[in-house]
């Protein structure tokens, strides 16, 4: 098969399967709906806090649309260990490293894409609630923010992809990543000092602060995101070659 038509094949799999392509939509409506809902309670009384840091507090939701995004590489591989289909997808296309090539950069442009409106439209939708104290995409990070969160997602669907591709198990990968970002996370963090900025979602939320605190800066951050998904993949393809389907 062509390459075209591997990652058209691929494609296939995520729009005609409910159950990869539901995480992929909840990413964009877990998100909309936990910000609007916050910001229309308590967004206000947030923003006139002497605390508050107006670009990071917009992105609050997307804390729970990486939950979503997480779901949603880790079915888009799991389903085909599941019901078996992965031995008629290699049949079809017995280049590995295409098949798996075409996976990932269908599931990564799929979240990117998601990922990207979801940023945008979460930030626009949170602002609209906060009258005098809203803030524009000309504000110094914004727009920075909001394409960073984008690629964060997707960085965060293809890290699950690539854990999924090596564990051969969805259920395993999100009872591993799940709590580590809700939990685990944090008390490393208080733990750890400094070294808790290098983990995967500490780093890659980097991006979403007007100033990054800490030894890395927006952008530094999250290419460490991007280095901890590129070994998750790698070691996924490694999985893939010497594993029998």
């Amino acid at each position: 098969m062509s390459t075209t038509a591997v990652l058209h094949a691929e494609w296939i799999k995520i729009k005609s399967l409910r159950g990869t392509l539901l995480p992929l939509l909840a990413v964009f409506g877990a998100t909309l709906a936990v910000t609007v809902l916050a910001f229309a309670t308590v967004g206000r009384a947030e923003a006139d806090n002497a605390d508050a840091e107006p670009v990071f507090d917009a992105f609050y939701a997307l804390n729970f649309g990486q939950i979503a995004a997480l779901g949603f590489g880790t079915t888009a591989v799991s389903s085909e260990y599941v019901t078996g289909a992965l031995r008629i997808s290699l049949a079809a296309v017995p280049r590995r490293g295409l098949f798996y090539a075409a996976k990932t950069a269908v599931v990564g442009a799929a979240a990117l894409l998601v990922g990207l409106a979801t940023s945008f439209a979460a930030f626009l939708a949170g602002q609209a609630f906060l009258g005098e104290h809203a803030i524009g995409l000309g504000h110094p990070g914004a727009l920075r923010a909001c394409v960073g969160g984008g690629l964060y997602l997707a960085l965060m669907a293809l890290l699950a992809t690539g854990l999924t591709t090596l564990l051969r198990s969805g259920v395993a990968v999100l009872s591993l990543l799940i709590p580590f970002l809700l939990i685990v996370s944090f008390v490393v963090g208080d733990v750890a000092g400094g070294a808790a900025q290098f983990l995967p979602d500490r780093a890659g939320q980097q991006i979403l602060h007007e100033d990054p605190a800490g030894a890395l800066g927006a952008w530094q951050g999250l290419a460490v995101t991007a280095a901890w998904t590129a070994a998750a993949l790698l070691a996924g393809w490694w999985a893939l070659r010497r594993r029998d389907a």
